[in-house]
């Protein structure tokens, strides 16, 4: 072993940018940070959307509209899909747990089972609601409902 065929264990150098160390190499001087102002000095960090000074998007952009705070969210299930889940795994009763099971929703989810398609089995359907035309189709298959 000499001088010459000295080189670093692998993995201990990383290919990274050397800043201020010198002219020479391209990134002394400033070090990358350009000429006066706060993003030269040490200690800035600037709050997410600052532009600045300048008025920020977010607040240049018209607000429009109403968010309603109270909304509540369902996960809209067909009776197409109640009717596909009874013949590809022969299904008799429908609850959170099962369409949870195959994945139509999840967890935290609130499910409504909606009038697309059309229902032949007869199912107890449990669910946290029923537009009235998925539940005339499910009465008149000769299942139940039941709200959560």
């Amino acid at each position: 072993m000499n001088l010459s065929n000295l080189k670093p264990a692998e993995g201990s150098t990383k290919n990274r940018k050397r800043i201020g160390r010198g002219t020479g190499s391209g990134r002394g001087g400033t070090s990358t940070r350009g000429h006066k102002g706060a993003g030269s000095r040490s200690g800035n960090s600037s709050k997410v959307g600052f532009e600045g000074g300048q008025m920020p998007l977010q607040r240049r952009v018209p607000k429009v509209g109403f968010k309603n705070p109270n909304r509540v969210e369902y996960v809209g299930v067909n009776l197409d899909v109640l009717q596909k889940l009874v013949e590809q795994h022969s299904v008799k009763s429908i609850d959170f747990a099962t369409l949870k099971e195959h994945g139509l929703v999840s967890r935290n989810d609130l499910v409504k089972i909606l009038g697309r398609g059309e229902l032949k089995a007869t199912l107890e359907v449990k669910a946290h609601a029923f537009t009235a035309t998925a539940q005339k189709a499910i009465e008149a298959a000769g299942g139940t409902i039941v709200k959560l």
